[in-house]
């Protein structure tokens, strides 16, 4: 993109860097795309709902229950040029996603972009797991995501013409499983099925669906491993480190918004130091 000037008609949505100092096209305040963000008070979402608000986006900041943390990222948001909502949605209920996407629509006036970040997990060997525990990790990871892509592409499809971007946030033991985690790793495994699926039946019409799989993030849980645990993890990561929340909210931010990936549709992207290759 350096050295070449973008016509802002001719591109899916406004991108700019991060930097706010040498964008390629001009996004002014509140008035970028409409995303709406799944689980986006805390940690990963967090940093994809602040990066996406960075770039001039009009963001809708879902929680499950933490609405103290979804108004301080909201007031970030706003802080940083973007404008943003907090709304409240259990997205394993089929009612409650209705409401979190009439709420956009009622805010923003359409959605042009759908993160499904939220997610749970209830660890434990598969031969002690409860049903309940499949059931929960089940419906809130992988229903939850064919729930909110459904109601997202009705609203794409309504503005004509056409366009729309799809970012399901997986990970890499939907593709390698994991011991402890049939649940999780079925759901996330499912949610890479159903990222090639939309991106099939959508791609003429112009919404590209795509799947990044994160690897180690540093999180809270990460941080209270203890020295041994973690020793043997970064083992298993040829970077030798854990990733950010913002290495996997930067790569929301190129597929959401940046011309460049236009044209990528139905992939799954490892944001994981190297652990899968």
């Amino acid at each position: 993109m350096v050295g070449k000037k973008v016509n802002a008609s001719s591109v899916p949505f406004r991108f700019q860097s991060a930097s706010r100092k040498s964008s390629v096209v001009t996004v002014q305040a509140a008035d970028g795309p409409v995303c709406v963000v799944t689980g986006a008070s805390r940690g990963i979402g967090a940093a994809i709902a602040t990066q996406l608000g960075a770039q001039g986006c009009r963001v809708v900041v879902n929680y499950a229950a933490s609405a103290g943390p979804a108004e301080e990222v909201c007031k970030t948001i706003k802080a940083s040029g973007g404008d943003a909502i907090a709304v409240q949605a259990n997205v394993a209920k089929q009612e409650e996603v209705d409401a979190l996407f009439k709420a956009a629509v009622d805010a923003f006036g359409e959605v042009n972009v759908l993160v499904n970040n939220a997610g749970i997990t209830r660890d434990t060997l598969m031969m002690r797991m409860k049903l309940a525990q499949w059931q929960e990790v089940i419906d809130l990871n992988l229903t939850g995501v064919f729930l909110c892509t459904q109601a997202a592409t009705k609203i794409m499809g309504k503005k004509k013409p056409v366009k729309g971007r799809i970012i399901n946030i997986t990970s890499v033991v939907g593709v390698t499983g994991n011991a402890g985690q049939a649940n999780y790793s079925a759901a996330k495994a499912g949610v890479i099925g159903l990222t090639k699926t939309v991106a099939r039946e959508y791609a003429g019409r112009n919404i590209q669906c795509n799947a990044i799989a994160p690897g180690f993030i540093a999180s809270d849980m990460t941080a209270e491993l203890g020295p041994e645990i973690e020793a043997k993890i970064l083992t298993t990561i040829p970077a030798g480190k854990y990733g950010q929340p913002e290495d996997i909210a930067g790569m929301v931010r190129f597929l959401a918004l940046d011309p460049a990936a236009a044209y990528i549709t139905g992939q799954t992207i490892h944001v994981d130091g190297g652990m899968v290759m």
